[in-house]
């Protein structure tokens, strides 16, 4: 199926977001270095500085991406977190209310970015328009 498309000259009014598998793997390889970083400097066994280190990850992810992003973004920083930041490494665990909240926060900071991305956008938008 051919689908056609216009091609504009002009500047865009709102940012697109990027695709959402390329934010997944943003998040997949900067969970992976962040959690290695952590852990190299002395944070294993300690995962406070770890989450605090993937929430800004993922808020960060946050300010590119789709809203629909979100989930997949916060569950990839939580694997990594669960699997290498805290001991036994290697091994994904479920301790209930610590790793809801975990979750909870990783989904916070991805969905904060998210929206603070898309109200700047629409701001400037606006701006331009009037």
């Amino acid at each position: 199926m051919i689908e056609w498309v216009q091609l504009s000259t002009g500047a865009r009014a709102v940012p697109q977001p990027v695709a959402t598998p390329l934010v997944w793997s943003a998040a997949f390889t900067g969970a992976l270095l962040l959690v290695a970083i952590t852990n190299h400097f002395g944070g294993h066994g300690h995962p406070t500085t770890a989450l605090i280190a993937l929430s800004l990850l993922a808020a960060l992810l946050g300010l590119c991406a789709r809203l629909t992003a979100a989930p997949g973004t916060a569950v990839l920083c939580w694997l990594f977190l669960n699997g290498f930041a805290i001991p036994p490494a290697g091994q994904l665990t479920w301790a209930g209310h610590r790793d809801t909240t975990w979750l909870a926060c990783l989904l916070a900071a991805t969905v904060v970015g998210t929206a603070v991305a898309r109200i700047v956008n629409a701001r400037a938008a606006y701006r331009r328009i009037t």
